[in-house]
C-alpha cells in the first residue's frame, strides 16, 4: 500500500471560484477498450446532452486504454469534428490507469467519469456535479441501490451487486450505497491529493478511492439514478469479483495497521457543527457505549476461556482472580484504542494502573454485595445469589464506563486550541488573499452554428505510457490556481 507523502491538506470547501475563461468547468472522461461499435454513439448523445442542459463550459475526454480495434481511429476523427471532444491514448490497460492518468493531467476543477455505454440516465449528470460545483461536497457517485433508483438488471447482477456492497460494509466499514456504478464525479483538489494513494489500476480503482476518502472524512454525495444494464456488457464477472476481493483484503490490512497516510487527506470544514461549542452533549457518547459493550462481551468471553484454562491447574478461587486480572488487562487495552480512540504509547502504563483501580472497586462492589446478602441470611435462595450478582455487575459496569470516561481516558480536546485539529498541516495548504473580486465561472458560448465558434481548450492531446502522466506534468503544473469566494468579496458585476 502507497504511503507517498500527498500536496498537502486540502483548502476549506468552497463554491468554485472563477477560472480562466478557455478552462472547462467539468471534464468527463470515457475509458473505453474495444469500444468501435458504442463510442461515436456514445459520445454524440452525452456531447448533445452537455451542450442543452449543462451551463458551463465542458470536455468530453476519451481514454483509450490499449484498444486493438478501430476505437483509436473513431476517437481521433470524434476530436477532429467536435471542439469540445480531446482522445487521449495509453499503452496498457486499465479503467484505473486510464482514470488516474487523465485527471492528473486535467486543468477542469470537475473531474467526472462515465460508462461507455450510457447505462445510468445523463439526467443525472447535472446532479451529480452541483454539489462539487457549489463546494457541498468532495466526491459525488450515482447509485442503483438507493430507495428511488429506478434499475432495470437481470437476478445474477443484482445479486452480485448488492452482495458485493454488503462486503464493502461488513469489511471496510463503508457507509456509501455503491461502490462500483459507473458514474462519478471527484473536485480536481481532492483528486491532487487523493489519487497517489490508490493503488488498484483497474476495477477495484472507485471502491479504494471511495473507502480512502471516506476513511479520511470527506464527504461523498449520492445520486439515485436510472440505470438499464447492457446486455453486451464485456465485464468479465467472476476475474473481476476476484481481483476486488484482493483489493479489499488489501485495503482493509492497510487500514488496520496504519500504512495509509490519512491524515494527509483532512480538510478544515469551516463552519462545521461538529466544531462548535454545545453546552451538555457528550462527544461521541453513543459510539463509546457501542464500543464499551462490545469490549465488554468480548471481555467476557476471553474470562470464561481463561478460568476454564486456569481451572486444569489450581482452584476455583485462583483460576478466577487470575482469569480477572488478564481479562481487565485486556479489557482495558481494548477500551483504551477502540472505545475512546487512544493511540500510541504514551500514558499506557498510567491507563493501565487506573483501569486495575477500577477493576478493583467493581470487584469489591459485586464481592460487597454477595457478603451483605450472606450476613442478611444465613442460607439465601439461589436465585437469589444470582439476582444480586446481576445486580452487582451491572451496576459496577455502568460505574467502569463513568470512570473510564472521566478519569481513565478523559477528552482532553477543550484543553487544547481547536485549530490543532489541522495546525500541523496548514504550512502546505494553498493561501489565499482575504479579498479578491471574481469573475463568473466560464460560460459556454451560445454559437450559430454548432461547433463553429465553440470554446478552443487549451488541453493537449497527449499519448502517456502508464505512469508517465507524473513525468510529464507534475500536479501542481495539471491545475488552474483557483481563487475562493467568499461572503465579504465584491462583484465587480454589480459596482
Amino acid at each position: 500500500m502507497r504511503t507517498d507523502s500527498s500536496p498537502g491538506t486540502l483548502p476549506a470547501r468552497e463554491h468554485l471560484p472563477a477560472g480562466d475563461a478557455g478552462t472547462p468547468v467539468l471534464d468527463v472522461v470515457i475509458p473505453v477498450y474495444n469500444e468501435e461499435k458504442d463510442l461515436q454513439p456514445c459520445v454524440l448523445r452525452l456531447h448533445e446532452h452537455l451542450k442543452r442542459t449543462f451551463p458551463y463550459a465542458f470536455r468530453i475526454t476519451i481514454a483509450d486504454n490499449a484498444s486493438t480495434d478501430t476505437t483509436p481511429l473513431v476517437s481521433q476523427r470524434l476530436e477532429a469534428e467536435i471542439p469540445e471532444v480531446k482522445a487521449f491514448r495509453l499503452e496498457q490497460k486499465g479503467r484505473g490507469r486510464a482514470l488516474r492518468t487523465v485527471w492528473s493531467a486535467s486543468d477542469a476543477p470537475i473531474l467526472a467519469y462515465m460508462d461507455v455505454d450510457l447505462s445510468t440516465d445523463l439526467n443525472a449528470l447535472l446532479p451529480l456535479v452541483a454539489p462539487l460545483i457549489s463546494g457541498h461536497s468532495d466526491l459525488a457517485i450515482g447509485s442503483r441501490l438507493a430507495r428511488s433508483s429506478r434499475v432495470v438488471r437481470g437476478p445474477k447482477r443484482e445479486f452480485i451487486s448488492r452482495a458485493y456492497n454488503l462486503i464493502l460494509r461488513g469489511s471496510l466499514q463503508a457507509r456509501f450505497s455503491d461502490a462500483q456504478c459507473g458514474f462519478k464525479a471527484i473536485r480536481r483538489d481532492v483528486a491532487q491529493v487523493l489519487l497517489p494513494l490508490v493503488e488498484d489500476t483497474g476495477w477495484f480503482f472507485d471502491t479504494e478511492m471511495l473507502v480512502i476518502a471516506e476513511r479520511a472524512g470527506l464527504r461523498i454525495h449520492e445520486v439515485p439514478v436510472d440505470w438499464v444494464d447492457d446486455p453486451d456488457s464485456t465485464v468479465h464477472i467472476v476475474k473481476t469479483a476476484t481481483e476486488d476481493l484482493k483489493g479489499v483484503w488489501r485495503v482493509g490490512k492497510a487500514l488496520a495497521s496504519g500504512s495509509l497516510p490519512l491524515d494527509r487527506i483532512t480538510r478544515p470544514f469551516g463552519d462545521d457543527p461538529r466544531d462548535r461549542e454545545i453546552q451538555d452533549v457528550p462527544k461521541g457518547l453513543a459510539r463509546q457505549l457501542v464500543g464499551f459493550c462490545v469490549v465488554g462481551g468480548l471481555s467476557t468471553l476471553f474470562y470464561l476461556v481463561l478460568y476454564s484454562a486456569f481451572r486444569q491447574f489450581g482452584g476455583s478461587q485462583i483460576a478466577n482472580a487470575l482469569a480477572l486480572l488478564v481479562s481487565a488487562v485486556a479489557n482495558t487495552a481494548a477500551n483504551r484504542r477502540l472505545t475512546f480512540g487512544v493511540r500510541g504509547r504514551g500514558g499506557a502504563v498510567r491507563h493501565q494502573a487506573q483501569g486495575l483501580v477500577v477493576f478493583g472497586i467493581g470487584l469489591a462492589l459485586t464481592s460487597g454485595s454477595l457478603a451483605a446478602l450472606n450476613a442478611a441470611s444465613s442460607d439465601p435462595a439461589h436465585s437469589t445469589e444470582l439476582a444480586v450478582l446481576i445486580a452487582a455487575n451491572l451496576a459496577a459496569t455502568v460505574l467502569r464506563f463513568l470512570l473510564f470516561r472521566a478519569w481513565v481516558f478523559p477528552d482532553r480536546d477543550d484543553d487544547q486550541p481547536r485549530s490543532t485539529v489541522v495546525a500541523g498541516h496548514t504550512p502546505s495548504s494553498p493561501t489565499y488573499p482575504t479579498q479578491q473580486p471574481y469573475a463568473p465561472l466560464p460560460q459556454r458560448p451560445t454559437p450559430h452554428h454548432q461547433y463553429a465558434t465553440a470554446p478552443q481548450s487549451s488541453y493537449e492531446t497527449t499519448e502517456f505510457r502508464a505512469g508517465e502522466a507524473a513525468e510529464q506534468r507534475s500536479w501542481r503544473d495539471a491545475t488552474v490556481q483557483l481563487q475562493p469566494v467568499r461572503p465579504t468579496d465584491t462583484d465587480p458585476r454589480n459596482s
